[in-house]
């Protein structure tokens, strides 16, 4: 567990991409986050140079915007990041390890109401590219736009999800898209060799770490790269102020009831605690906000 509070974690294994989830009872600003904190999404783009992307929902619409350079250098970043207000959003920065520098290729990647961020990589996916997209139903496959092994992860899950529940169902229960997930994961470490899951591993191994959302539900899988979540503040600074105060803001809870659920691939700077998820494990949070661990 990590307040950071007094200092700054560094991230421990090899780079790869960045994630940064964000589900709330109330609509909220993340530029903190993204642009103000000192280990902000701004900051590590520095090291994750390839693209960016954020996710936010207004509405219950998703809006997303990409940048194919880096984000410290980037204008349209910084004023996204400024001007969004939401209760889900969901962001990227990219370290291309499949498919090329275009916007195309940048995460989050979109299918109606879900949208999709991987921080990974399918080892051998040249090779059995055809293979796994001859798995995705057609209504879905003709959707896929990029050459990423991401964008056809995304739209492998959603096939599996398809088979449980109505895609657009805005209360898509969070047990069957945990129940998809673990479908999807062994099809593609059925091709593709196990999950490493070590974090300093070779970057050509499979990792299949992501934060998965349709705006009112949220999950995420730690799929051998690094996934930080916090559901609670050690003392909010709002505590005198905000109308939604109730003590679960700051009280750790992995079931029920929670205010927020934060997801990084580093612990930011500010008053979260967080707490590292293990290789395999899954969280995530319902339409009513209610939180669930799924535990390897």
């Amino acid at each position: 567990m990590y307040s950071l509070r007094g200092g700054i974690r560094s991230t421990i294994g090899r780079p790869m991409c960045r994630i940064f989830g964000f589900r709330s009872v109330m609509q909220s600003q993340v530029h903190r986050s993204l642009v103000s904190a000192d280990n902000a999404f701004m900051r590590q783009s520095e090291r994750h140079p390839d693209g960016w992307g954020v996710a936010y929902y207004v509405a219950s619409a998703p809006h997303v915007v990409k940048g194919a350079s880096a984000a410290f250098g980037d204008q349209l970043f910084k004023h996204v990041s400024g001007i969004v207000t939401s209760e889900t959003v969901l962001a990227h920065l990219r370290k291309a390890t499949q498919g090329e520098l275009s916007t195309i290729n940048t995460h989050p990647f979109q299918y109606g109401h879900w949208v999709f961020a991987h921080n990974g990589n399918i080892a051998n996916f040249a090779e059995i590219r055809e293979e796994l997209l001859a798995r995705i139903p057609p209504v879905l496959r003709r959707f896929i736009l990029g050459t990423t092994d991401s964008e056809v992860l995304f739209y492998l899950l959603l096939g599996k999800m398809a088979q449980r529940c109505e895609l657009h169902r805005p209360g898509y229960p969070l047990k069957d898209i945990a129940a998809s997930v673990q479908e999807t994961v062994a099809e593609i470490a059925e091709l593709a060799g196990p999950i490493c899951e070590d974090s300093r591993g070779p970057p050509s191994l499979t990792y299949l770490t992501f934060v998965l959302t349709n705006g009112h539900a949220m999950l995420a899988h730690q799929g051998g790269k690094e996934l930080f979540f916090s559901t609670h503040k050690a003392r909010c600074p709002e505590r005198g102020t905000c109308p939604h105060f109730a003590p679960e803001c700051e009280t750790p809870a992995d079931h029920g009831f929670i205010s927020h659920l934060l997801l990084s691939s580093e612990p930011l700077q500010g008053d979260n605690v967080w707490i590292e998820m293990r290789p395999r494990e899954m969280i995530g949070a319902d339409a009513r906000m209610q939180v669930q661990r799924f535990l390897p």
